[in-house]
């Protein structure tokens, strides 16, 4: 037993010496120091003899352990300095080198229009809130004179919350557009109100170069005493000129939205072609970008405003669609494909 225990320590040793890597150092300690090792292995043998020669192998056993243990953590302190001096030179500096440029990030180009936005109307007396993403029922359609069952809520490809009230209603949703926080800020704020609110939308629907299920928006809301019609037209003539440049033209067109009447279309003149017909504006001469409209009297009503003395407009842009419109983006997916070639040039 003694000789046996001699030959471990040799060849312990031996291929100690030999171990020039810390994986390899890893092995060998499991091998011989491990639970399961060579030297644990020997002393659950010495079990069958007698006690006094179990006694002094079994202190010759320990002893030639914490030779091992010893040798082991030089070697594992040499194997790591040795590392640490190969990568000292392998990452030594060169001075006569050029410095490495540092990438810079930048913000993402709907995020850059939002502030473009936001920017152009508080210049002109606006305030920008945000709102929830998840929206009721009551102030995504019922406060915005859209009701169950009114044909208008077809408009919206509505994502409903997993959630049900007593009698099955099914009140929560992702918010389909940032309309509600007309409700949410004329319910706080008494006259004057002037406010854009930009924010996500979440729409249940298939997409195209066109078409998003996630997208932002920007509403408007402007609510006082005397607002006219005229002052929408020129406030949102200025936006435009000031997103679009000085010399646009505008053109405001009837059109329908639930919550606003009249409600109209605006487009601008091509900024392309300049109102000659191209392929941006589809040999039309104008684009289409935002709905608006009076507010209607049934929702400022709602909030406890006296439609008799208080009136306002309200308009909605979608921000990839003017991003897209101003940079002649032809495909809406490409702001969200995480393709760096798309999102370098902005």
């Amino acid at each position: 037993m003694r000789e046996e225990l001699e030959k471990l320590k040799t060849k312990a040793l031996a291929e100690l010496e030999a171990i020039d890597g810390e994986e390899d150092l890893e092995e060998w300690r499991i091998a011989y120091l491990g639970r399961k090792g060579a030297i644990t292995s020997f002393l659950r043998g010495l079990v069958s003899l007698p006690l006094e020669e179990r006694r002094a192998l079994g202190a010759l056993a320990n002893e030639m352990k914490s030779l091992l243990e010893k040798r082991f953590a030089e070697t594992e302190k040499a194997l790591k300095a040795a590392e640490a001096a190969r990568l000292a030179e392998k990452g030594r500096i060169d001075v006569t080198l050029p410095g490495r440029p540092v990438p810079l990030g930048r913000l993402h180009p709907a995020t850059q229009m939002i502030r473009e936005i936001c920017a152009a109307f508080t210049s002109m007396g606006f305030r920008v809130v945000e709102g929830p993403d998840v929206e009721w029922d009551y102030y995504s359609f019922e406060a915005l004179n859209i009701p169950k069952g009114h044909p208008a809520r077809d408009m919206w490809n509505t994502l409903w919350i997993d959630y049900q009230t007593e009698d099955g209603e099914r009140p929560m949703l992702l918010r389909p557009h940032t309309s509600p926080m007309q409700i949410r800020v004329m319910e706080k704020t008494r006259p004057p109100v002037r406010v854009v609110v930009p924010g996500r939308c979440y729409r249940y629907e298939a997409t195209d170069a066109t078409h998003e299920s996630a997208f932002f928006q920007v509403e408007g809301l402007a609510v006082d005493d005397g607002i006219t019609f005229a002052n929408m037209k020129g406030t949102l003539y200025e936006f435009a000129r000031r997103i679009f440049g000085a010399e646009r033209k505008a053109r405001f067109r009837c059109d329908y939205f639930p919550f606003v009447e009249p409600g109209v279309e605006m487009a601008i003149d091509c900024f392309a072609c300049g109102g000659k017909g191209c392929r941006i504006c589809k040999e039309s001469g104008w684009i289409e970008i935002m709905g608006a409209g009076m507010v209607h009297p049934g929702v400022l009503e709602r909030v406890g405003y006296d439609s008799s003395i208080y009136t306002g407009f309200a308009f909605g842009l979608g921000v990839e669609r003017m991003a897209m419109l101003k940079y002649g983006i032809e495909d809406i997916r490409l702001f969200y494909s995480n393709d760096m070639r798309f999102l370098r040039q902005f």
